[in-house]
């Protein structure tokens, strides 16, 4: 089986230090949470994702939270929401929130939810996927009062949880008015993906080459235009 290391996406050319750097933009300096699981972390390009190129490229000063397997739904001591409350601290100002559209969620059987009619932390259930964003929402508004921008992933098309996961997100949109990057829809993202056959491990999960070519140009367009 061929190691994460010798695929031609993460040969050593992809490392983030060796990206061409973009300074002098309203990234620089800027401090950037993120949380996620496993494309979050980079998974697919030895833990190395378009979190650590903004870093290394646009100087983003990054706290990033990632694990493999892990669930916007709050149901376990790894979930978005535990992780949210315990890596990312909220003595630190943040100039934004990025946070993965989990691709767990549906795999582990976690419930939907729904909106939930009021906007305070006690109308929530965050033991279900929607109501977990809406947590994560009113915190980060609470705590850090900056903009928060959900992305959604790559999938297969069969997987269609997924796909209706995303568009009960553009749903809670339209309550919170945060910012979505949305990867999973975007027609460039996808034929560029498959023009590159080499910027993926799996249906999911990017390279390094994908993280650097594909993902991070457009992350850091997003947030550029959302922190200024």
């Amino acid at each position: 089986m061929t190691e994460l290391k010798d695929l031609p996406g993460n040969a050593a050319q992809f490392l983030p230090e060796n990206a061409e750097k973009h300074l002098g933009t309203s990234l620089e300096g800027a401090s950037i949470a993120f949380l996620g699981s496993s494309i979050t972390l980079g998974a697919g390009a030895l833990d190395r994702s378009y979190v650590d190129f903004l870093a290394a490229q646009y100087g983003v000063k990054a706290v990033k939270s990632a694990i493999n397997g892990t669930t916007l739904a709050d149901a376990d001591d790894d979930s978005y929401i535990a992780r949210l409350k315990r890596d990312i601290p909220t003595t630190q100002d943040f100039a934004a929130l990025v946070v993965q559209l989990s691709t767990n969620d549906g795999r582990r059987g976690c419930p939907v939810g729904a909106i939930a009619a009021e906007s305070s932390a006690d109308a929530f259930d965050p033991h279900t996927t929607i109501g977990a964003i809406e947590f994560i929402l009113a915190y980060a508004k609470a705590h850090w009062d900056c903009p928060v921008l959900f992305y959604t992933c790559l999938r297969d098309p069969a997987e269609t949880d997924y796909t209706e996961l995303v568009e009960k997100l553009i749903a809670v949109q339209a309550k919170w008015h945060f910012a979505i990057l949305d990867l999973h829809g975007d027609a460039a993202v996808a034929e560029e993906t498959a023009a590159q056959p080499a910027s993926m491990l799996d249906d999911a999960h990017p390279t390094m080459m994908g993280y650097r070519d594909i993902w991070t140009p457009r992350f850091a367009e997003t947030l550029e235009a959302l922190i200024k």
